[in-house]
């Protein structure tokens, strides 16, 4: 039986190239965009192809969109939370509205669409299916200028993790982290928002021009980027995280590294603070 995917943030980047691929190989997409009308996909037909309105930060909408999938469709299978954007600048450049709309936006709007996609997953027949969350390598370690979009990545990081020791293992409902490094989308391009004034101090950091000089170099092809995703999707026991790109892999393999050698260096300090005679529950 075909799957039925449900993906966000479909007009460009790796949601743009996930519903193709979804697609291809025979599966069903549901494509959702804040301009649904503007989306165009290949091989499209009535019955593997749904374009559907939908700003992750509005409830109402989220609803609207699953309730249009599982009326058409009867089931979703995945759950791609994709949609999101990338904010790029020192964080003193930084205005309120600008970081509270990034989490909004990355954090808060993902949430609310895993809370639809967990009861919509647990109530048909038979449940169960995977939930994808679009993270980044900047989920896993701080990255300069990039501040508060990381921290609405490992937000989702903390959350994913802790939300996949609450399943109870008969929803058969999975939890991936999908975590990509530098890919030639359009996030470090147009999709890219930065700070509309420069800070004094931080004459010697420039954001916009570093992203502008990295835009189009990157070593990610976002449609093998795609092709990744969907493996990962389509695995009966996919993985809690898992890093795609070379950049990425490196970068992760680098920081297990460090955590290796920093935890152990303070291990004596670290283990002196329990309480005398404390026994630890077996």
């Amino acid at each position: 039986m075909p799957r039925v995917f449900f993906i966000t943030g479909t007009s460009t980047g790796f949601g743009n190239h996930l519903v193709q691929e979804v697609l291809d190989r025979g599966d069903i997409a549901v494509a959702t965009a804040r301009k649904p009308e503007s989306l165009s996909f290949k091989n499209t037909t009535d019955k593997n192809f749904l374009a559907v309105k939908l700003d992750v930060t509005k409830k109402a909408d989220i609803d609207s969109a699953f309730k249009a999938a599982v009326d058409k469709f009867k089931r979703v299978d995945v759950v791609v939370n994709n949609a999101g954007y990338g904010l790029s600048g020192v964080f003193e450049e930084l205005t309120e509205q600008q970081y509270r709309t990034q989490m909004e936006v990355n954090f808060f709007g993902l949430i609310e669409v895993t809370k639809k996609a967990l009861d919509v997953m647990r109530e048909q027949k038979p449940s169960g299916g995977v939930i994808q969350q679009v993270t980044s390598i900047g989920g896993q370690r701080g990255v300069p200028t990039f501040s508060i979009y990381c921290a609405s990545k490992w937000a989702v990081e903390g959350f994913t993790e802790a939300l996949s020791h609450e399943l109870k293992p008969e929803w058969n409902i999975k939890l991936t982290c999908i975590e990509p490094g530098g890919f030639r989308t359009d996030w470090a391009g147009r999709s890219m928002a930065f700070p509309e004034k420069r800070h004094p101090a931080y004459g010697h950091i420039d954001a916009k021009k570093n992203m502008t000089t990295r835009h189009g170099t990157q070593a990610g092809d976002p449609p093998k980027g795609a092709k990744a995703m969907y493996e990962f999707a389509i695995m009966k026991d996919p993985p809690l995280r898992a890093v795609i790109g070379t950049d990425a892999y490196k970068a992760i393999m680098g920081k297990i590294k460090d955590y290796g050698e920093l935890y152990p260096k303070y291990e004596k300090l670290s283990n002196s603070t329990d309480v005398d005679g404390y026994k630890a529950p077996r």
